[in-house]
């Protein structure tokens, strides 16, 4: 069979669409409203790009929606932009996941002539023509339910078509801890199950898990069509796969961002010698950056300070965060529009190495104390086993070796002097102790 020539595809999943956005009636109503809609702009972006790139076809890995009652909104968006694929003779293949499984409601009763919905349990091949010329076998599989905990890449077979084989599926693949264990499997059982490319969906950073360079199949996560919060897996650019095909076999996947809002952290570590001042400085110069490299997007920022330093007490004063908050929502650059929703302080007190070292040396010292204090215990415990273990009651809170060395000591008839000035010592070092973080 002579092969086609050069042709795209593209690969998008966990659109989410029309998803709510927390904390948004706190920002500027314009950026609000910005937020509000992101998710179904995005969406319009991709179909805008589908169009322009001529792709033979459009694949959708599952979470289109964000929950199992699809808002009208979000469904007739989806309607529209996919029958102006269809019009313009470019297919859809649609696998639905978690988010979205089968078992939720629909108001879409008939789809476009070359929209593709796959349904549950078993993957089903779908052969993928252009112009009377077959270019792909598309293989998908849904969700019946949201809990899918069958490893559906095991079901996968290829056809005997010669022609590349794409698998359509929404998963975790190696059991990525960041996400729920929904149809897991494993990197083997991509590579034995017959595709050339998997098209999946369900992990929201934009991951390559195989390449195809030793000669097997490629599997790519898309990542998210837009942000949601300032979570890992949410920040930085978001978007769709632009997959390049030539000579049967895929060449080139190419990421293009397609989010219409981006979603940062700004995190500041505490220098010895920093001061509140130099603490704003160095939250908006953070801002600054990071809208410099959002790409025009309208950019959602979180603040969070850590470390240890001088000027600890200050930042934890009463109102101190929420005063610098809107200092920095004050001074937040306007191109792009970027809003502070947060700043999260977690430093630490200063500490005197000196101080600590002297601590810790007085602090074993009492250990060795106390552990020579308990031998003698232990010595003559046996004779008063009864009275001093307190046998005879069910509550381990009155059990004298419940109470401490001193009462334990004496249930068990041994004397013990103790200096006052060094327990005082003791006491207050170990106070200090527990109260400091470990680093």
């Amino acid at each position: 069979m002579s092969q086609a020539a050069d042709w795209c595809f593209v690969h998008a999943a966990d659109l989410h669409l029309d998803t709510p956005f927390s904390g948004i009636d706190r920002l500027d109503a314009e950026l609000a409203a910005t937020l509000r809609e992101a998710s179904l702009t995005a969406f319009e972006a991709l179909i805008t790009l589908t169009l322009e790139r001529d792709a033979a076809a459009l694949l959708l890995a599952g979470d289109l929606y964000d929950g199992a009652e699809r808002g009208v909104r979000a469904q007739l968006t989806v309607h529209r932009e996919l029958t102006r694929l269809s019009d313009a003779g470019i297919h859809t293949f649609l696998a639905y996941g978690n988010h979205d499984p089968l078992d939720g409601w629909s108001a879409i009763d008939r789809w476009p002539e070359l929209v593709t919905e796959f349904g549950p349990d078993h993957p089903q091949p779908v052969e993928l023509r252009r112009h009377d010329t077959p270019l792909a076998v598309v293989t998908g599989v849904s969700y019946a339910r949201r809990d899918e905990q069958r490893n559906l890449a095991t079901h996968f077979t290829r056809t005997d078509a010669e022609v590349p084989h794409i698998g359509l599926l929404h998963a975790n693949v190696g059991s990525n801890p960041d996400h729920a264990p929904y149809a897991p499997c494993s990197v083997e059982d991509l590579r034995r199950g017959g595709m050339d490319y998997w098209a999946l969906g369900h992990i929201h950073r934009r991951q390559i898990v195989l390449d195809g360079s030793d000669g097997g199949p490629w599997a790519v996560y898309p990542g998210n069509l837009q942000g949601r919060s300032p979570k890992p897996s949410e920040r930085g650019s978001k978007g769709a796969s632009v997959v390049h095909v030539r000579g049967n076999r895929v060449v080139e996947v190419e990421h293009v961002a397609l989010d219409r809002a981006r979603f940062d952290e700004v995190a500041v570590t505490l220098g010895a010698d920093d001061d509140l001042p130099a603490v704003h400085r160095a939250l908006a110069d953070g801002a600054r950056q990071a809208a410099a490299a959002a790409e025009g997007r309208v950019l959602v920022l979180r603040g969070v300070v850590e470390g240890r330093g001088g000027v600890h007490p200050d930042l934890v004063r009463p109102d101190t965060a929420d005063e610098l908050l809107e200092q920095l929502r004050a001074e937040a650059p306007a191109d792009p529009p970027t809003a502070w929703t947060g700043l999260s302080i977690r430093t630490r007190p200063e500490r005197d190495l000196a101080d600590t070292a002297a601590a810790e040396g007085l602090l074993a010292e009492l250990a060795e104390v106390v552990a020579e204090v308990g031998a003698g215990v232990g010595a003559v415990a046996g004779e008063a086993a009864g009275a001093a273990a307190g046998a005879d009651t069910d509550d381990p809170a009155q059990r004298p070796w419940s109470q401490g060395p001193l009462r334990a000591a004496q249930a068990a008839g041994v004397e013990v002097v103790l200096d006052p000035l060094l327990v005082d010592q003791a006491a207050a070092l170990a106070a200090a102790e527990l109260q400091r973080d470990t680093p």
